[in-house]
């Protein structure tokens, strides 16, 4: 490290050669990418742009031809693992990566990593049926984001229209394979989440190769999915194909036609099930109405609407024969208490002391009242009360 001011700048040369000794003290790494541009120069040097899938980023290779050679020829778009030390160029000030080692990623490798990945998402719960919602029945405007003049957007445009004819499409037509794919379809989709007016969204490509659809089991597009607030349909590739982007989308249609089929209704469909119930509901009101009518003659057959005055006549007779019962019984009731009367009084009468006394008995008291019922009791010039039937008398005793 070296000082340097505004009055003390360092030189270029000192600069970038002092990068250099930085960047000459790292080790080598490795790097997976996909190789987005290869050029093979005169001189045995190869140059290539090794591409981030998930973001827009990028840096630049370079490696002997005899390196390449290894694993030639590589498809477009391959996706290879990278074994490289930095190197900075001080004479232009541009940094690269020296491959010593390249390798090919193959498919099975690729298949382990995804199947990792699901299994990783499926834990996380993106797949779970809690977080997917309905599609709406009616969507204002219908998010599309596919190819450029594809075969897929024209089959989900034509066939929503011919089912629909007044529906509303926001399309977005983006690169659906390559190293621009995730990241072109990712910023597309954010696009039409943010659209109010957007009620839906379509992903969708036609079929293609494994290698083809693996953009659209990229970890970033697919949690931006489930992120998304706005219901999302895939139709990505055909039945036999399934993206990571199937199973967290709220619904998996097996093709585009399919897709357009479960965005929005057919109008055939709808008219026809509003005549049926339009005809359910003229065939219910007149069976109401019939059967009202029904009970609206029945009740003036009743005697009381032939008769009116047949309610008065009815209960007249009823408190006629109500008065009639009342007498009668409240008149036994008084023969009844009567008779229990004048018993009661007879046997009140047989148990008085009167009784006793009118058949020729008495009641002798001593003068402080108390009844005399021993001779013994007494003794000679005691005053007596004698009480009689009818009275009283005095007497004194004399012996």
């Amino acid at each position: 490290m070296f000082e340097t001011s505004s009055e003390s700048p360092a030189p270029v040369r000192l600069v970038t050669e002092a990068i250099k000794d930085y960047i000459d003290r790292l080790g080598p790494i490795w790097i997976e990418g996909e190789i987005s541009e290869l050029n093979e120069r005169s001189g045995g040097m190869a140059f290539m742009r090794l591409r981030d899938t998930s973001v827009d980023m990028s840096i630049s290779v370079m490696c002997y031809k005899s390196v390449l050679a290894a694993v030639a020829p590589l498809p477009a778009n391959a996706r290879v693992v990278i074994h490289a030390k930095p190197s900075w160029f001080t004479k232009n000030g541009s940094l690269t990566m020296s491959a010593k080692e390249i390798r090919q990623v193959g498919v099975g490798e690729l298949l382990a990593r995804l199947e990792e990945l699901k299994n990783r998402l499926a834990v996380e719960g993106l797949f779970s049926e809690d977080r997917k919602v309905d599609l709406p029945l009616l969507p204002k405007k219908v998010g599309l984001i596919c190819g450029r003049n594809t075969d897929a957007e024209k089959d989900v445009v034509e066939n929503a229209r011919r089912r629909w004819p007044a529906v509303l499409f926001e399309i977005r037509e983006v690169a659906v394979q390559g190293a621009a794919a995730v990241v072109e379809v990712s910023q597309a989709l954010r696009e039409l989440e943010e659209n109010a007016d957007v009620d839906v969204i379509i992903i969708t490509r036609g079929g293609g190769s494994f290698e083809d659809l693996l953009p659209f089991s990229d970890e970033s597009l697919v949690r931006l999915a489930a992120n998304c607030t706005t219901p999302i349909v895939s139709a990505i590739g055909h039945e036999k194909d399934s993206p990571l982007l199937d199973l967290v989308a709220d619904y998996r249609a097996s093709t585009p036609t399919d897709a357009a089929k479960n965005v929005v209704p057919d109008i055939a469909e709808e008219i026809e099930a509003l005549q049926e119930i339009r005809d359910r509901m003229f065939r219910k009101v007149a069976s109401i109405i019939e059967l009202e009518s029904a009970r609206v003659l029945q009740l003036t057959q009743r005697p009381v609407l032939r008769d009116p005055l047949v309610l008065v006549t009815s209960r007249e007779e009823i408190l006629t024969n109500l008065k009639e019962r009342s007498h009668r019984n409240f008149g036994h009731r008084i023969e009844v208490a009567q008779g229990e009367l004048l018993q009661m009084g007879a046997r009140v009468r047989s148990l008085s002391p009167q009784s006793t006394l009118d058949r020729g008995y008495s009641v002798v008291q001593l003068s402080d009242g108390s009844i005399v019922r021993d001779s013994k009791k007494v003794k000679k010039g005691d005053e007596l009360r004698i009480r009689l039937a009818q009275g009283e008398t005095g007497a004194t005793v004399t012996q």
